[in-house]
């Protein structure tokens, strides 16, 4: 499994920000993270899977989608993150969110749930469990989202479908 947090070489605190902006506030966001490797062939399957789930989206729903990025994301027992958007600085590029769990034998009690709110950020319209095999996929820009509070490791893959700019 590609998503362990036992590669401490490989796994990094997550930020928020881009570029000089970036900085580590585990208020807001606990997990670590993971960028793909080309290099790794699982990674590379992964990641053809999607290429394939990106040409029929676009052929379904004229989305215009460009590309793909994603990573691989622990929250350990204790983490979460705070409601956000997955649009950067104001910028448009991130069409798609996905999420995909890595969970076996996840329990209710284990928190760590995704909730989406409404594109105004008041009312909450869904609170996904992370159960293995669960993939979510929603609109980047219209709506909000956080990661409650885990209560034992949690494991997902997290990703973009881009536009262009």
């Amino acid at each position: 499994m590609r998503c362990q947090n036992d590669e401490v070489s490989r796994f990094q605190p997550a930020g928020i920000g881009r570029g000089a902006a970036n900085q580590r506030r585990e208020s807001i966001r606990g997990d670590l993270i993971s960028w793909f490797d080309l290099a790794d062939h699982t990674d590379r399957a992964y990641l053809a899977w999607m290429e394939e789930l990106r040409l029929g989206l676009n052929a379904a729903l004229f989305l215009g989608l460009f590309d793909y990025e994603c990573h691989y994301a622990i929250y350990g027992s204790g983490a979460g993150y705070a409601k956000h958007s997955d649009v950067l600085n104001g910028a448009r590029q991130r069409v798609l969110s996905t999420v995909l769990y890595l969970n076996e034998g996840w329990q209710e009690g284990d928190g760590g749930q995704l909730r989406l709110f409404d594109p105004t950020g008041d009312g909450v319209i869904a609170t996904i469990q992370p159960e293995f095999g669960t993939m979510v996929i929603f609109l980047s820009e219209v709506f909000p989202h956080q990661v409650l509070t885990a209560n034992r490791q949690r494991r997902s893959i997290a990703g973009w479908f881009r536009g262009r700019e």
